[in-house]
């Protein structure tokens, strides 16, 4: 059976919202990688999550949404450490996010715990955000993605208020490169790119293509999407929706993505992209029009019922 393994950061999300006229915080369950492969578990792929969880109950929520939502766990380690919190904020859909927890449970699986015959025999690997920020989960994601044989996925998820100077801003910047340099596909956002490189996307599209990646999608929010391919780039068109919370929009793209390729391999050239960058747009604007990250994530039904 073809699956995927996603490497990154599983933790809880503190929403900012409001119950009978008071200001209260919704907990879900978040970590962009996390939402990723619970949307190609949703969308009927095969998946497996990587990253260490830490001790606590919170830790037991995360291991129960998993399982409830079909995401396997071989991939994932139990630490001596406090779940790690993100407190969003919003100004209209766009969450913004400040994290709480020292150490960070997310980042504290090494090369030594990676399941190499898991990672050697997935058929997509995920690796992305801000669990490379962390020594030893970055020389994981290292191990896995020299291990793999199968597609290499990659998602660099920029969050600026990790990155307190310009040395981290420079091993953020390096650390992209690195894994750009030898993926199949690079997704990241209009936001990513210009905090980054200061750069438009098609600039930074073509900067990653130089590197070596093979293709390139850069989210835009309502505007949809930019896809770079060899010299040629196409724009493709968000469907119009009611946006409450764009909390794993992005993420939602990425698993539409990987579930893609995992039911059937690389599209062939832009054309072929272009279709599966469209599926997985709807597949985040039907996100954005409810509330929580990877609880909205919906399934093949649910997209084409919305958007048929």
């Amino acid at each position: 059976m073809r699956y995927a393994v996603v490497l990154g950061e599983a933790l809880v999300d503190l929403l900012e919202a409001e119950c009978e006229g008071e200001p209260v915080y919704r907990r879900v369950i978040g970590g962009a990688p996390l939402n990723v492969a619970v949307g190609v578990a949703r969308l009927g792929g095969t998946v497996e999550f990587a990253g260490s969880l830490g001790d606590d109950v919170l830790a037991d929520r995360i291991r129960e949404f998993l399982t409830a939502t079909g995401v396997g766990q071989r991939g994932t380690v139990t630490v001596a450490a406090p779940t790690t919190l993100a407190v969003a904020t919003f100004a209209g859909a766009e969450p913004d996010f400040r994290f709480y927890g020292e150490p960070a449970s997310y980042g504290l699986i090494d090369a030594d715990a990676l399941d190499a015959d898991l990672v050697t025999g997935a058929a997509v690997l995920y690796c992305g955000s801000i669990v490379l920020l962390q020594p030893l989960a970055l020389a994981a994601a290292r191990r896995a993605w020299a291990l793999t044989g199968g597609l290499r996925v990659f998602d660099p998820n920029i969050r600026p208020r990790l990155l307190p100077d310009l040395a981290a801003w420079d091993h953020q910047r390096a650390v992209v490169a690195e894994f750009a340099a030898t993926a199949h596909l690079v997704k990241l956002s209009a936001a990513d790119a210009d905090a980054l490189y200061g750069e438009d996307p098609e600039q930074v599209a073509s900067r990653l293509l130089g590197l070596g990646a093979e293709v390139v999608v850069v989210t835009r929010g309502a505007a949809g999407a930019l896809v770079a391919y060899g010299t040629e780039t196409v724009d493709v068109a968000a469907p119009v929706v009611d946006a409450v919370d764009a909390t794993g929009a992005g993420d939602s793209v990425m698993a539409a993505l990987i579930e893609g390729l995992l039911r059937d391999g690389l599209p062939a050239g832009l054309a072929g992209w272009r279709v599966r960058v469209d599926f997985a747009l709807r597949v985040a604007g039907l996100v954005c029009e409810s509330p929580g990250g990877a609880a909205a994530m919906p399934t093949q039904t649910e997209v084409r019922t919305r958007f048929p």
